[in-house]
């Protein structure tokens, strides 16, 4: 009895052993990496970069409100045999730490080699002067929501293409074509293929750092005799009529956003990310509305949609309902087509 109770735990001992080193035997063997990420954004970049070398999957979809996740056994188990984890890393998914606790996947916390923070490099705007959330619902690290910026996603996919190239150093040259391809596509549709041939996206990038004087540039400077600026196109070119405009939004999704198109944010429904708003807060909002004359309301789609269309009633307002992440409607398939959606979307609720 007692060889056999010996013999029982060497079979344990064992099994043990090997499911340690699964992960490192199928990347030896060219299976497919496990790529999940918190948002559906993150994974579908991470697809692109990762090509036919990546299986992705996420927890937040499209249409989720990715501030608020309930940690349940069914999304700890997409992260038991993750390869690869990415998260913002900063404090927008704080209910990650407890799915990967539940996950018991130890080498996907924050710091090991397969976790990816997405934000890692991402000029961080709103960082509070006082960092607590002592008056409620504050990102203490500065905004979150760095995905709407097309800027961004060219140092998430980087960040992406690092972390996979950490843990397969045999794919990382494929992951370096892809994450160019990435950025190329990125920059075409932001400013134009003409914009780009004459300029080079390098140019571009540094300049669209700080947007003002991207736009400047280009009427400063001329090409056969006239403005630089008659050859943009994209994404920037399609927002021309919201540049410079005012507007109020439900949440704080559109810093990122709104300083490379140059959308002014006045005011928000949502006071404090997180916190629903008190009625006299709406009220407030409304009041601002009318006696300054803003005639738009922007929204993620995961938010209370009768709230928002409410407002924009009372004021003669029109509302901007739309996705801030991939998969949020059918027409945002991919990150691409995601600002094609937002970009248009606000677009049309100005007076061309």
């Amino acid at each position: 009895m007692r060889l056999h109770t010996q013999s029982f735990f060497t079979a344990l001992v064992t099994l043990s052993i090997l499911g340690a080193s699964g992960q490192a035997l199928a990347e030896q063997n060219g299976a497919k990496l496990r790529v999940v990420g918190t948002q559906a954004t993150y994974a579908s970049i991470a697809q692109f970069v990762g090509g036919d070398r990546v299986t992705v999957d996420y927890i937040v979809r499209g249409d989720q409100d990715p501030h608020f996740v309930r940690p349940r056994p069914s999304l700890a188990q997409k992260l038991t045999h993750a390869d690869l984890f990415i998260s913002t890393g900063l404090d927008l998914e704080l209910w990650a730490p407890s799915l990967i606790d539940m996950s018991r996947n130890k080498e996907i916390r924050s710091g090991q080699r397969r976790y990816v923070s997405a934000s890692q490099g991402v000029r961080m705007l709103e960082i509070p002067q006082t960092k607590s959330r002592e008056g409620g619902g504050v990102h203490i690290y500065g905004n979150p929501h760095i995905q709407t910026s097309p800027l961004n996603s060219r140092i998430i996919a980087k960040n992406i293409a690092t972390g996979l190239s950490n843990i397969d150093p045999e794919g990382r040259a494929i992951y370096t074509k892809n994450y160019e391809r990435f950025c190329a596509e990125i920059d075409r549709r932001l400013y134009g293929e003409d914009l780009v041939r004459l300029i080079g996206a390098a140019t571009l990038n540094r300049l669209a750092e700080r947007p003002a004087r991207l736009m400047s540039f280009l009427e400063d400077r001329q090409y056969q005799g006239h403005p630089l600026s008659e050859h943009l196109g994209g994404w920037l070119k399609q927002g021309m009529p919201f540049r410079g405009r005012t507007v109020v939004a439900y949440h704080k999704n559109w810093a990122y956003f709104g300083e490379l198109f140059g959308l002014k944010i006045r005011n928000y429904v949502e006071p404090r990310p997180g916190i629903p708003p008190s009625p006299r807060h709406v009220e407030e909002v409304i009041k601002q509305m009318r006696e300054e004359d803003i005639g738009v309301i922007i929204a993620a789609n995961y938010y209370d949609e009768t709230r928002v269309n409410s407002i924009a009633q009372k004021v003669g307002a029109k509302a901007v309902i739309v996705p801030v992440g991939v998969g949020g409607t059918p027409a945002a398939r991919d990150y691409f087509s995601l600002i094609d959606v937002i970009v248009s979307s606000i677009a049309r609720a100005f007076p061309q």
